[in-house]
This record gives C-alpha cells, sequence and structure tokens, in this order.
C-alpha cells in the first residue's frame, strides 16, 4: 500500500461546504455511510454538519451482485438505519466510487428500509473511468485516474492509499 498524498480531513472539509451550498441541506437530510470507509466519512460529516438524527449504516455484502468473485468479508456486519427512510431526504456516503456495484446494492437495501424522497450521493474519491454501472456521485471530494485499487484506511486518521504491486513500487 502507498499512501496518497491528499489530506484526507482537508477533502471532508470540501465535501462539508459543498453538502452546505447544495439543495438537500435545507430538507433536514439524514446521513447513511456504507461500510467501511463510507461509514468513517458519515460520522464527520454528521458532526460538522450538526445533523439531528443518528448515522445510518450500510453494509452491501448480501446486495453486490459480483460476491461469487469477491465473497464476503470476514466481518459482515447487518446494516442499521435506526430512522424512517419513507420521505427522508438521504446523504448516502461512500469512500470510493468505482465501479457504482456498491452504490447499486446500497441503494436496493435503502428501499428495502422504505421509499425515500430523495438520494444524494457524496463520494470522498471518484475514481473516474471504471464505472460499469451508471452512477454519479452529486458531490465529491477528489476525482482521481488510477490504474489501481484506492483504500481509505482509518479510523482515526483517515488515509488514501493505493494498492501497487510491490513490484511496481521498487522499479
Amino acid at each position: 500500500m502507498k499512501p496518497l498524498e491528499m489530506d484526507v480531513e482537508q477533502l471532508i472539509s470540501q465535501l462539508v461546504a459543498q453538502i452546505q451550498q447544495h439543495p438537500i441541506a435545507k430538507s433536514a437530510p439524514k446521513i447513511v455511510g456504507i461500510k467501511t470507509g463510507g461509514v468513517w466519512i458519515a460520522k464527520r460529516l454528521h458532526q460538522a454538519l450538526n445533523l439531528e438524527e443518528p448515522v445510518g449504516t450500510i453494509n452491501t455484502a448480501f446486495y453486490r451482485d459480483d460476491f461469487e468473485t469477491r465473497g464476503f468479508g470476514s466481518n459482515v456486519t447487518p446494516s442499521d438505519i435506526p430512522w424512517d427512510v419513507d420521505g427522508a431526504h438521504i446523504i448516502l456516503v461512500d469512500d470510493v466510487l468505482f465501479t457504482g456495484r456498491t452504490i447499486r446494492g446500497a441503494i436496493n437495501e435503502i428501499f428495502d428500509f422504505g421509499r425515500p424522497a430523495s438520494v444524494t450521493l457524496v463520494a470522498l474519491v471518484d475514481r473516474k473511468g471504471y464505472r460499469q454501472l451508471p452512477f454519479q456521485a452529486d458531490i465529491v471530494g477528489v476525482e482521481i485516474n488510477s490504474d489501481y485499487p484506492i483504500k481509505l484506511q482509518g479510523p482515526k486518521n483517515l488515509t488514501l492509499c493505493q494498492q501497487i504491486p510491490d513490484e511496481e513500487i521498487t522499479a
């Protein structure tokens, strides 16, 4: 893993500013983070935006269409949305938007909880050029073109890293 030279806290501050300028801010939004990195970011956004309702968490493991190739993580936990989804304006937070498959799974799961009035997608990183499904974030911290996976490490000191093969790092 090679750390990226990016200040994640500054990116989160940018997300806060963009959300405050977005129409969703006037709608008493509720926030949901996608496990695990999206939850870390959602908690920081929740605090900075001074939202009243608690942070919801989505685990898309059972909603992905590619779990046969990816498998389930070792710590698959249930989703938790502790408020009524029906009619809610939801801010859905992901750490890295890549193919769109996680977002599809998250939206499917949100609709299993109820019918929201709106869903605004926020992504810390948009890994452009690799989308397999037609999802686009409404609010983005940074766009990165990379052939290598990007991972958010945390939860205390959030760091963005690229998963570059060792032979390419030493070359």
